[in-house]
């Protein structure tokens, strides 16, 4: 019986791992080798290329930044925007919001919802077993893909979604102007 040399990764792929102080032993008689074949020049960039970032990493943490809670972003409402013939439509789910905290706002060329989901009474963080919802105001503005006209876009809401129609501008609606001369 022949025994194979090297693990099941060598076998199955053909490469040879080598060990640690033969790798590095490669390394080091290749770079050399490289580095008498580059002028005095080049060395001396790729030595400055090669020295490690002095700057200090941020650190990350998960504590208490300090900000006051009250002081919290604002939340991203998630929407679904498409076309019909006739209209843009925007809809959104807003449970839990009343008609009266909600502020819809149309220009040309945007829609920007605004509104705030207030909770019907107060609990502890540590009484949470839970806390997947989101309490406080959000807002979205989403850029319109076509021309629309604002004055007859209606907003409603229905099972806690919100659906905005806005028709579009009639494009093919073409003025023409004559001209004259003086």
């Amino acid at each position: 019986m022949v025994k194979e040399s090297g693990g099941f990764f060598e076998r199955l792929t053909g490469a040879r791992l080598m060990n640690p102080e033969e790798e590095e032993d490669k390394k080091s008689i290749s770079k050399n080798t490289l580095e008498l074949d580059k002028p005095e020049e080049e060395r001396s960039l790729d030595e400055a290329i090669d020295e490690p970032d002095t700057e200090p990493e941020e650190e990350y943490s998960d504590e208490d930044t300090g900000k006051n809670d009250k002081e919290e972003q604002e939340g991203q409402l998630t929407v679904d925007v498409f076309q019909d013939d006739t209209n843009i439509v925007i809809q959104s789910t807003i449970a839990g919001v009343s008609p009266d905290d909600l502020d819809v706002s149309i220009t040309n060329d945007m829609v920007t919802i605004r509104g705030e989901r207030s909770r019907s009474y107060d609990v502890d963080s540590e009484d949470y077993f839970y806390q997947e919802c989101y309490w406080g105001t959000f807002s979205r503005s989403i850029i319109l893909p076509v021309e629309i006209d604002a004055d007859r876009a209606e907003a409603k809401i229905k099972n806690g979604i919100l659906t905005i129609r806005i028709p579009k501008a009639n494009a093919a609606m073409t003025r023409k102007l004559k001209v004259k001369t003086s």
